[in-house]
């Protein structure tokens, strides 16, 4: 089974407002943790060869990878290929801001391989992008999406976020009706995060940010795949949907078929079938860990039978192949519970498969804990 390869890029334009996770780094620390980045490469290409001997999928995320210049991102594209194998049909992918893609920075990504370039334009409303602090204009999104056409790009996506405050469900609508205006070939539809930490979380805590109700966030939900689904696009998982199976994003349907993927860079995860490890957080520490000749590793989980059994499940339930009913799973999974979902119209089942349907969407979350023993 061939395996993904996610390089984690922790440095971003300005601080994320609804995510705690994006790390703000001045520009003086990107040539140190490049070298950093390097020498993983090398002690992770040494180590770890037998848990993954071939890739097919290269997936650069995190803060704002298209905020590196074109001759960082070469250096780190030879290293990889230096150190790993890689598949012919290699899916190479990169998470980009609006404002990054000027069209000398497109055709530069395009010459070093990328065949995937996934906007976060979150909206075209400027309501709504100031109520999210971001710096782009839906002009800035438009000019994006151009320019990645104009520069060959056939595999594009375009992320778009529901739920912000104020927004109606026409409001939301139009967002829809501008992004399929170019065709992307992937839209993921995300509902805003209210968690702990986050900016927005800390507002909703005080008061100051109204909560989405579950029924008003069902109604966003069925409005963006009723709309997309009418337009060619395929509902594959929760929050993601392609133009052609052949559009889905290969590297995050790894997350979700628990197939093996390797993680690079500050705070990335990796999971080899039976382990989940994570780096150091900081970029600090995972320089100077590096700059020791030591993995950054932070912490290791070694999964036990049950925990694999719930993840078969609870991944299986985000997605619309589902799971197999097989012995692993079959173990640790209430079957009368089965048959009371099937009747709810939760998911369906054929043969040894089950599978969610689309309310089994709208409570994805709750699904597999209701289902194990």
């Amino acid at each position: 089974m061939q395996s993904g390869l996610y390089v984690h890029i922790p440095f971003c334009r300005s601080k994320c407002p609804y995510c705690a996770f994006y790390s703000i780094a001045s520009q003086s620390l990107i040539p140190r943790w490049v070298e950093a980045l390097k020498s993983e490469c090398r002690l992770v290409s040494g180590s770890l060869k037998d848990r993954f001997q071939s890739f097919n999928t290269i997936h650069f995320g995190g803060g704002t990878p298209s905020i590196l210049d074109p001759g960082i991102l070469e250096r780190i594209m030879k290293c990889l290929l230096a150190h790993f194998s890689f598949s012919g049909l290699c899916e190479v992918a990169m998470e980009a801001n609006p404002l990054d893609l000027t069209a000398e920075r497109v055709s530069a990504i395009r010459s070093l391989g990328f065949t995937r370039v996934v906007v976060g334009a979150q909206s075209f409303s400027e309501k709504s992008l100031a109520f999210l602090g971001r710096k782009h204009s839906g002009r800035d999104v438009r000019n994006a999406m151009e320019v990645l056409r104009r520069e060959g790009f056939q595999n594009t996506g375009i992320d778009l976020i529901y739920g912000i405050q104020g927004q109606t469900i026409e409001e939301w609508t139009a967002d829809l009706e501008k992004a399929v205006a170019f065709s992307p070939a992937h839209i993921s539809c995300y509902c805003l995060s209210l968690e702990d930490g986050t900016r927005f979380g800390r507002m909703a805590h005080k008061g100051d940010l109204a909560t989405l109700s579950s029924e008003k966030e069902r109604e966003f939900f069925l409005a963006a795949s009723d709309f997309l689904g009418r337009r060619g696009y395929i509902h594959y998982e929760v929050s993601n949907f392609a133009r052609g199976r052949q559009f889905e994003s290969r590297h995050n349907l790894k997350y979700w078929r628990r197939e093996p993927y390797l993680g690079l860079g500050p705070s990335a995860h990796s999971f080899d079938g039976t382990a989940r490890w994570w780096n150091i957080r900081s970029i600090k520490g995972y320089c100077e860990a590096l700059e020791k000749g030591s993995l950054p590793v932070d912490d290791r989980e070694d999964l036990t039978a049950e925990q694999t059994a719930l993840e078969k499940v609870a991944m299986g339930l985000r997605i619309r192949e589902g799971f197999s009913l097989d012995e692993e799973t079959r173990h640790w999974i209430r079957t009368d519970r089965i048959e009371a979902m099937e009747k709810e119209g939760l998911i369906v089942r054929e043969g040894m498969n089950v599978a969610p349907t689309m309310n089994g969407f709208l409570v994805a979350d709750r699904l597999p804990l209701e289902l194990v023993v």
